[in-house]
């Protein structure tokens, strides 16, 4: 099996940011629970070289590809376990885990699967797919573009993509499809280049990008994923563990400062989110839209 290297696979975001909130201890247990292409974990292993990482993906092909790499390096420090991160508890109950000294999740999709997943880019024409794990989701992008209603998808379109222009697209989608079915990205862009005049939005993103982001939250039920994620954290967390949450759009940020408000027994570590320094901006464009809270643990004093 071949292994792509982490530094082409990924550049994860806000690391040193990471590092700084979670704080890794010596002989303490951390979970990563969006290993991805990997590169946090290893930064947590090698900034404390006495702790031990539990990775966790539900997309297969991300441990496949990079897990025996740091299994390699790192010996029995590091644990990668398959699954949805909604599943916290039943996963480390299945691997024999009760709690842990802090968790991270970075909510960003990965640009490999971005660029080599079907249905992820809207620069490359591939099926209408957009499962991160076909495993643990069943319906498809394909499906939800040929099948719902206009409203239906107008409403999707306009609160997880905050598309301005989602009513317009979605009239547009309901007419096309009865000529001819929606199969693959190069569909859903073109149309959407006719519908949507060019520079009317952002020059930093595609036209399309908004709508694809809709799909791809829809499909992969991702902020329910979020919510169910977050609702079981203080049942595995020891006492001192650290969260660390690393968001992409408003909807996730929203959710988990939501979520950390409403828990008294998570100190807030982040008053003010926290994003990228200019000079990380520079190197990876992906850390401009990224933004990181983290929280202390102690079910003890509440």
């Amino acid at each position: 099996m071949s292994i792509i290297p982490i530094s082409t696979y990924h550049t994860s975001v806000l690391t040193a940011e990471v590092l700084e909130y979670l704080d890794p201890q010596p002989n303490k247990l951390y979970l990563d629970v969006t290993f991805g292409g990997g590169g946090h974990t290893r930064a947590i292993l090698e900034r404390e070289p006495k702790c031990q990482v539990v990775a966790i993906d539900w997309d297969l092909n991300s441990i496949e590809k990079n897990g025996p790499e740091l299994e390699a390096e790192f010996g029995d420090r590091f644990t990668f376990l398959w699954g949805n991160f909604s599943y916290l508890n039943k996963l480390l109950k299945k691997a024999g885990i009760d709690k842990v000294d802090g968790i991270l999740a970075d909510f960003g999709t990965s640009q490999f699967q971005i660029k080599a997943a079907a249905g992820f880019s809207v620069y490359n024409d591939t099926p209408l797919d957009m499962r991160m794990s076909p495993s643990f989701n069943k319906i498809t992008a394909k499906h939800v573009l040929n099948t719902y209603d206009e409203a239906r998808l107008a409403d999707l379109f306009m609160y997880l993509g905050e598309e301005r222009h989602a009513r317009k697209i979605a009239r547009a989608i309901v007419t096309e499809r009865v000529k001819h079915k929606f199969k693959t990205t190069g569909d859903l862009v073109a149309l959407i280049e006719k519908v949507v005049p060019a520079g009317s939005g952002s020059r930093k993103i595609h036209r399309a990008t908004k709508v694809f982001q809709a799909l791809r939250i829809y499909v992969n039920q991702e902020l329910e994923n979020i919510e169910a994620f977050l609702k079981s954290v203080p049942t595995v967390l020891n006492n001192n563990g650290r969260l660390v949450c690393i968001s992409f759009h408003s909807l996730e940020d929203r959710i988990v400062k939501q979520f950390l408000k409403s828990e008294p027994s998570f100190e807030i570590l982040t008053p003010k989110v926290v994003t990228a320094q200019a000079a990380e901006l520079t190197l990876n464009h992906s850390a401009r839209s990224a933004k990181l809270r983290a929280a202390l643990f102690n079910h003890v004093n509440n």
